[in-house]
């Protein structure tokens, strides 16, 4: 009896245990069939479906989301044909970089040729790739390449100079010269020449053209290729607490301005002698080929005769933040390098009046630094039909010729107010009054004398007759009067573009050389015409 009880117990717990492993094994399958699913669905999720599941603070700082993707197939396939790639592309650069050298070449040299030309055995290594979705338009796509290129490169130029010595010159990518086998410090002035020739040949051929056309099929692409779009007219006005590089006196500063570092198109001004706060006021034009990655670069430097001049410091305006047919006034900051803004010590300041005009829109922008701009419509018709009778009526147009305008325009300053005025006498006042001087003139003219004040009103108006606006600025100097002497408490000066373009302007002016202070002014232009006999 107890063997088929034994044999009982023993077929239920083991046909219990069959079912309980069944069941076991079907709630696994389950478990897994649903954590497959879940897995598949975390697989389609984008990183805009994540972001919606959990808020960033919910995130580990090690999650990143980046469109930014490795290359490292790419770099696999580089290494592979690079010495194939350093062939090509170091023909190509001997082919391309040569006539740009000769370009730059200065007087002092008569040629500059490689002698060795290699990139080296170390390839080039991509480190990531990112698409830029905001500037991506709908017929392209616009891609980031991130480049690192710790390379071995070799590059040997020979460089005749025009006494008859050659000079081979080992340029590496650093911008340090070498000379094989002698020191180019002992020849004057070919060091420099040789650095700058290179230094700014490199430059323009790296930063422009910014586009390049690679032809994949056979056909014109002229019209893809960059083109010049317009002008940039820059009126160099004045700097202002230079660094003094001469130890004896002070410092003759001029600037350089240019667009692309080419000979031809850079613009130098005249040389201000012995002046930290020159005042230059000139006007140059240059030719714009791509507004939105081109730049006005300014240089300044101190004359040292004979001697190489001395650099001062440096500054840059991107052309993309000029507003097309409006004139931008600026101050910009010089350093000393563009790049490597490690220097902090102040070089100076430089002051310019900008206007950008694209091609095709001169007719709908107010262009003051155009040489007809400071013509009346009377003058304007005066000098068409000069141009049109040279060859039809000699006679009339040699009568024509016999009235000569001598008068641009009137010029009305009022002198309202001034403010905040550093006291310079004993009690803690002051005596001033304002000094209005056109300097190309060397018209004066002064205010009355506001006795005992800081805050002087004076609301006096003078007129100047101005025959060339365009190259005439205006100076304003307060003084502070004294019986015994006359103490000068600031000044501050402007051009005239602004009131040639508005008519009417009412501004307020710090004052430069104190160490408080500002001045009210109106200003008013009025064209007229005054005429005489020849």
């Amino acid at each position: 009896m107890s063997f088929f009880f034994g044999m009982f117990v023993g077929l239920t717990i083991g046909i219990g245990l069959i079912v309980a492993f069944a069941r076991y094994e079907k709630i696994r399958s389950s478990r897994r069939a649903h954590l497959a699913k879940t897995v598949a669905s975390f697989a389609r999720m984008t990183v805009q479906d994540s972001r919606k599941i959990l808020p960033n603070q919910f995130y580990p700082p090690w999650v990143v989301f980046s469109q930014r993707q490795k290359l490292v197939w790419l770099n696999l396939q580089l290494k592979k044909i690079w010495p194939f790639v350093d062939e090509a592309a170091s023909e190509l650069i001997r082919t391309s970089v040569e006539p740009i050298l000769e370009q730059y070449t200065p007087a002092i040299l008569s040629s500059m040729k490689f002698a060795k030309l290699t990139l080296g055995t170390v390839a080039p290594q991509f480190t990531g790739v990112s698409i830029i979705e905001t500037e991506s338009g709908a017929g392209g796509i616009t891609m980031e390449l991130e480049l690192q290129w710790d390379g071995n490169p070799n590059i040997v130029l020979n460089i005749n100079t025009r006494v008859g010595v050659a000079l081979p010159v080992q340029k590496d990518l650093d911008f340090t010269l070498k000379v094989v086998g002698g020191d180019i410090s002992t020849i004057p002035g070919v060091s420099d020449a040789i650095e700058e020739t290179i230094r700014n040949a490199i430059e323009d051929s790296i930063t422009w053209p910014v586009r390049k056309i690679i032809p994949i099929l056979p056909g014109d692409y002229s019209d893809l290729e960059l083109k010049p779009v317009g002008t940039l007219d820059v009126k160099l006005v004045q700097a202002k607490d230079l660094t003094n590089k001469d130890i004896v006196g002070k410092s003759d500063p001029f600037a350089v301005l240019f667009v692309r570092p080419l000979p031809d198109k850079m613009k130098t001004s005249k040389t201000i002698n012995n002046q930290l706060n020159p005042i230059w006021n000139e006007h140059f034009e240059f030719i714009v080929e791509d507004a939105s990655t081109q730049h006005l670069t300014v240089r300044v430097f101190d004359d040292e005769g004979v001697q190489a001049a001395e650099f001062i410091g440096c500054a840059q305006v991107a052309l993309k933040d000029l507003e097309p047919g409006k004139v931008k006034d600026i101050w910009l900051k010089l350093v000393k390098d563009l790049v490597v803004q490690r220097d902090t010590k102040y070089r100076g300041q430089v002051h310019l009046e900008l206007l950008y005009c694209p091609f095709g829109t001169e007719s709908s922008f107010k262009n003051p630094f155009n040489p007809d701009f400071s013509l009346t419509s009377l003058e304007k018709a005066l000098k068409s039909i000069t141009i049109e009778t040279e060859a039809a009526d000699l006679e009339r147009a040699t009568s024509q010729r016999k009235r000569d305008v001598i008068v641009r325009g009137v010029l009305s300053v009022t002198v309202i107010a001034a403010e905040n005025l550093p006291a310079v006498d004993f009690m803690g006042k002051a005596d001033p009054y304002v000094v209005l001087i056109m300097k190309k003139s060397e018209t004066k003219a002064k205010t009355r004398v506001a006795n005992e004040t800081l805050n002087p009103v004076w609301n006096q108006t003078f007129d100047f007759v101005v025959e060339d606006a365009l190259h005439e600025m205006l100076i304003l100097e307060v003084w502070d009067h004294d019986t015994f002497k006359k103490e000068k408490i600031g000044r501050c000066l402007m051009t005239l573009t602004r009131v040639l373009l508005e008519g009417e302007v009412q501004e307020c002016f710090q004052l430069d050389g104190a160490k408080s202070g500002k001045i009210f002014i109106h200003l008013k232009w009025s064209p007229q015409l005054v005429f005489r006999d020849a």
